[in-house]
């Protein structure tokens, strides 16, 4: 499978298969309960931890999300192991991911506001891939404009107004990033 064909639901359901199987063992040996639940969303698979108890689970999602996204690497690349493809599962940790995009549309929303208000350009912290691309469609469907700047792991987005009307659909080169999470 070429970068740029989608994968089949029987790909998609063998990858959530792979990783479920994967994390399972991890549970097993870090001695965690937690729930295993798949699903398909936006043509990815997706994988989630869920438990009654969640003061462990807490644990895999670590601080800012990083064990979430050492699990998400460790299944993508079981993965290709297995299959000789490279995977864009998603991995999530008690509702970890829903929280997050949640918490960055605000923080769009925000840096839209001060753009408008002040007129100026508004510089965000580093972020990764994943965080940037919510972002950038955040400040579009505010009718701004966004560019991603940097080197990973510090590339980060600067909001600012669009020159006319016609520039605010462009579509940054950010969208077209084969590491997106």
């Amino acid at each position: 499978m070429s970068q740029f064909e989608e994968p089949s639901i029987e790909q998609l359901n063998e990858e959530n298969d792979i990783a479920a199987d994967y994390l399972e063992g991890l549970l097993d040996i870090a001695d965690y309960d937690g729930d295993i639940e798949m699903g398909i969303r936006n043509n990815r698979a997706l994988i989630q931890v869920v438990a009654d108890d969640n003061t462990d689970i807490k644990h895999l999602i670590g601080k800012n999300g990083e064990v979430v996204e050492a699990l998400q690497q460790l299944c993508r690349l079981a993965i290709q192991q297995k299959t000789g493809e490279r995977s864009h599962i998603i991995v999530d940790v008690d509702g970890f991911l829903k929280e997050k995009k949640l918490r960055l549309h605000d923080l769009a929303i925000k840096a839209c506001d001060e753009v408008r208000e002040s007129g100026e350009s508004y510089d965000l912290k580093p972020m990764n891939s994943f965080e940037r691309k919510i972002i950038h469609d955040v400040v579009r469907e505010e009718g701004l404009k966004s560019r991603s700047h940097g080197e990973e792991p510090k590339r980060y987005v600067t909001v600012y107004m669009p020159a006319n009307a016609d520039e605010s659909q462009d579509i940054d080169e950010d969208f077209i990033d084969s590491d997106y999470e």
